[in-house]
């Protein structure tokens, strides 16, 4: 989805311009990953071959959802709006069940979405990438349709003609076996469809006759309510020539006569008017609304351009609907969570925080102005905790049971409708509250002042609730009063406008409480919106208060009675370093289609509990789980939720550790090299088993140490050892590194003998990306290599050097995303180019800058090998600088 004149949005598909990086891993990396596949692995992949394939799997249906009724007159629903969004940072390394950040991209706008496409894919990962498994739960919770992304991209950043030919290869019946793999996932992984981004130069008549029989075929065999979008990039001749717009050229990947062949299509950026393309559509005999009109909103967010007039002229029908390229942006340009947010309001709400009043918006209305928001919440029991799916630490009934940051948008409540529609005193502030939750990450804040003669009206929930005689709501809040000043409100789809509200009477006074109000008054109603109303009998400057769960629910229902999973076990468990275990955790799911997930808990040997993860799967995967102290086996708890939030009795399973390890010393310098006199920090790195270290420095002061980090001078010039001896309950280990430090007054000459050398390489991106660029003294240029790692890159230092320590540059220190940061690398040092020695190896880097000090070593030659290029699945090599410190050889 790119031109010349968008180069950014480019490199913004082909690398990814986001991060999720996992943790550093203290042994393996074992973690099921989210899928992603060239067109050659497509063809084998089998989910009995998959051994990440059940990780991947959402459990949710597709909810329904209803418009009701809109809360200003400029809003419609006959148009559509197509998001095509980064959700994940990158095509590779995405978790399948979550991961370990807070700061994710837990998008929450989902009312006011009709269609999500799941934007992913690179030239160096993979081009056919299905939604992982926890944004397709957040999409049906939500009841929004989810496509995955396929991307053939432009030949110039890596795209290959070879994988559009593989994609269209047909059997002597004519099927197409990729349409038929495509179909296999989106069915099994439980998605609605695919996305078609063809922009790899080269095709031809033949070409586009034999991708609009692929789309034909696809329309054919899906199943019924799946859907396959088509970008307008491709014409008719088999050229990359985006029309934007439906025209002769490009309306046969639509509509071929009779035949139908793509469900809509996403047209390009560069328009003006989209009148031609409405009279085209229904000439085809299709709705103008199969159409989705792009605006690229990546690099500009809400300060973009967009003719808007051109989609929605004022005081007509819509002519096409909307498709936003990267509304991620608000994820992307945020520093923090709460920045995340307000970006995201302002995106699709507008400046004023208010989706009634978007006319006071100014030329970026949001789009709640052009779109009535829909509501999923259509069944009881309806239970929010206002929960955005991350957090800084995990609660269950307002309790701390996770002291670790998190991410897992299947979690992911149904959030607020409107944000924020108040109404009356505008003194009280309305947020998510990332510091208080009552379930999961984080609750509903009210803070602010509330005026005694304005009380605040604060709309929250669009529902389409049926109300039984047995039907109550509850609230669970606190506050730092001791008298709420809250009444919770409620309407009905008869008078939407008209609430009943309910006193909050039960004292809290920063304890959680919970009040709950029978609706039998109002049986066979239905309830149209839920809100809060404050007021207080003066005016109070300093009101605080968080909402933690609104419950609608029926008292007396099989909700109240939750049967535990069964057969539950461990499989495959692999340990490292003796403190860190990897499983496959696996269960029996209940029957009962009333579960909303299982939550899965350790036992520590105190006896308390442990959050560990949550899923709506039957399977998790137990990742760098740690051993608490030196327990010989770990218990752990497999607990049924259901949709009211109620938790049946625990299925138990247990695990045996190996023996507890001795320790296995370790540590590195930051100099090995210093003049007399000056000092050189060691540092500890030994296992994290080690409970006390003793330092020897030969010709050191101090020359005993037990300190983790000493810093150490040499009076006298030589070479000298150096021992570490690293010890726990179970042993020790020794590790002496002789001739480590050297001590000279050549120490003084030391410097980057790199700079500006000669260099080679096995590869480069561009001409302004080779060998040399690695060596300029800059930092705004970098050396690139696409293709399978390993690359290699060597420079010539014009002489024999003695070399004392290297520096990289990855990606990050460019200013590239830090899941590029080169992982796995290699260092050689060579006389004659012709025999190597290994220097440095390292397996697990993450960091923008990375150091590494050696013993003196003479080299004329020096050759950097990226065995794993980055932190994910892409094998693009970037290295911004090399710099190779040493003196001239004596």
């Amino acid at each position: 989805m790119f031109s010349s004149k968008k180069s950014h949005v480019w490199l913004a598909a082909i690398f990814g311009l986001f991060l999720f990086l996992l943790l550093p891993n203290p042994g393996f990396a074992k973690q099921p990953e989210s899928s992603y596949w060239y067109p050659e692995q497509l063809l084998k992949w089998t989910p009995e071959k998959d051994p990440n394939a059940s990780f991947n799997r959402s459990q949710l249906p597709l909810a329904k959802r209803e418009v009701l009724y809109k809360v200003n007159d400029h809003a419609q629903s006959d148009a559509k709006l197509v998001a095509l969004s980064a959700l994940n940072p990158n095509t590779s390394g995405v978790p399948s069940q979550g991961g370990k950040d807070f700061f994710a991209n837990t998008f929450s706008y989902w009312q006011y979405v009709d269609l999500m496409v799941y934007w992913a894919g690179s030239a160096g990962e993979g081009i056919i990438v299905p939604p992982s498994a926890d944004v397709i739960d957040a999409a049906h919770k939500n009841g929004v349709p989810i496509l995955g992304n396929i991307f053939f991209p432009p030949t110039v950043y890596g795209g290959k003609t070879e994988w559009v030919n593989q994609m269209l290869t047909q059997r002597e019946d004519g099927s197409f076996p990729a349409a038929d793999k495509l179909l296999d996932v989106a069915n099994y992984y439980g998605f609605d469809g695919w996305f078609i981004n063809q922009e790899t130069e080269g095709g031809n008549a033949v070409t586009a006759q034999k991708m609009q029989q692929f789309l034909g075929y696809l329309q054919k065999h899906k199943q019924k309510d799946m859907h396959i979008m088509w970008y307008d990039s491709m014409t008719n001749d088999g050229r990359i020539n985006w029309q934007n717009a439906l025209t002769d050229k490009n309306s046969s990947f639509l509509q071929n006569g009779n035949t139908r062949v793509s469900d809509s299509m996403f047209l390009n950026f560069w328009w003006r008017d989209q009148q031609a393309s409405s009279i085209k559509a229904q000439e085809l005999g299709r709705s103008s609304y199969d159409l989705f009109t792009g605006i690229d909103v990546e690099a500009k967010g809400t300060d973009t351009n967009v003719a808007w007039q051109g989609i929605f002229p004022e005081g007509k029908s819509p002519l096409t609907s909307l498709g936003i390229y990267r509304p991620d942006w608000a994820f992307k340009t945020a520093e923090n969570m709460e920045q995340f947010y307000q970006k995201e309001n302002e995106f699709w709400v507008g400046k004023s925080g208010n989706p009634v009043t978007t006319n006071e918006n100014g030329s970026w209305k949001g789009m709640a102005h052009y779109f009535t928001a829909k509501t999923a919440i259509e069944e009881l029991p309806f239970v929010t905790h206002f929960n955005t799916g991350s957090g800084k630490f995990f609660a269950v009934d307002g309790q701390t049971v996770r002291e670790q940051s998190w991410n897992n948008r299947s979690l992911q409540d149904i959030l607020p409708t409107w944000r924020w529609l108040k109404e009356g005193g505008q003194g009280l502030n309305v947020d998510f509250d990332w510091n208080t939750a009552y379930y999961g990450g984080s609750s509903l804040k009210l803070s602010g002042s509330i005026e005694q003669d304005n009380p605040t009206y604060l709309k929250l929930y669009k529902t389409n609730l049926s109300v039984q005689k047995d039907t109550e709501i509850a609230l669970t809040y606190k506050t730092d009063l001791k008298k709420p000043n809250m009444k919770l409100g409620v309407s009905f789809t008869d008078h939407p406008d008209d609430f009943v509200f309910f006193d909050v009477k039960k004292h809290s006074h920063q304890q959680w409480m919970t009040d709950s109000f029978k609706l039998k008054k109002y049986s066979g109603k239905r309830i149209a919106a839920l809100s809060l109303f404050i007021e207080s009998d003066r005016d109070v400057k300093d009101f605080t208060a968080n909402i933690g769960e609104i419950k609608v629910y029926n008292k007396q229902s099989k909700h109240n009675d939750i049967h535990a999973p069964k057969q539950g076990e461990i499989d495959k468990v692999e340990f490292a370093k003796g403190i860190y275990a990897d499983a496959t955790l696996g269960w029996e799911p209940v029957a009962d289609s009333d579960v909303s997930h299982y939550e899965i808990y350790r036992k520590l040997p105190n006896n308390d509990k442990e959050f560990v993860g949550a899923t709506p799967n039957h399977v998790y995967y137990l990742s760098n789980l740690r051993r608490s102290g030196k327990e010989s086996s770990t218990e752990l708890e497999i607990v049924a939720v259901n949709k009211e939030f109620k938790r049946s009795e625990p299925e138990t399973v247990t695990f045996e550790w190996p023996p507890y390890p001795k320790p296995e010393a370790d540590f590195r310098a930051d100099k090995t090299v210093a003049a007399p006199g000056e000092g050189i920090h060691f540092f500890n790195t030994s296992s994290e088993v080690t409970e006390e270290v003793e330092w020897q420095f030969e010709g050191g002061t101090p020359s005993v140490s037990t300190e983790n980090n000493p810093v150490v001078t040499y009076d006298k010039e030589g070479v000298y050892a150096v021992t570490l001896i690293a010890k726990n309950s179970e042993g020790e280990s020794v590790l002496t590194k002789k001739g480590m430090i050297t001590i000279s007054e050549a120490a003084k000459d030391i410097q980057n003998v790199a700079l500006k050398k000669t260099a080679v390489a096995s590869g480069q991106c561009a001409p302004g990306e080779a060998a040399q660029y690695a060596f300029d003294g800059t930092f705004k240029s970098k050396w690139c290599a696409l293709g399978d790692a390993p690359h290699w890159l060597k420079v010539d230092l014009g002489g024999q050097y003695s070399i004392s320590k290297f520096v990289i540059h990855h990606a990050e220190a460019g200013g590239e995303p830090q899941a590029f940061n080169t992982r796995g690398f290699r260092i050689e040092v060579s006389t004659d180019g012709e025999t190597w020695s290994e220097a440095v190896k390292v397996t697990d880097n993450a960091a923008a800058v990375s150091e590494h000090s050696i013993s003196l070593a003479t080299a004329r030659y020096v050759r950097l090998w990226t065995d794993k290029p980055t932190q994910g699945g892409d094998q693009a090599a970037r290295i911004y600088e090399f710099e190779v410190y040493g003196f001239p050889a004596q």
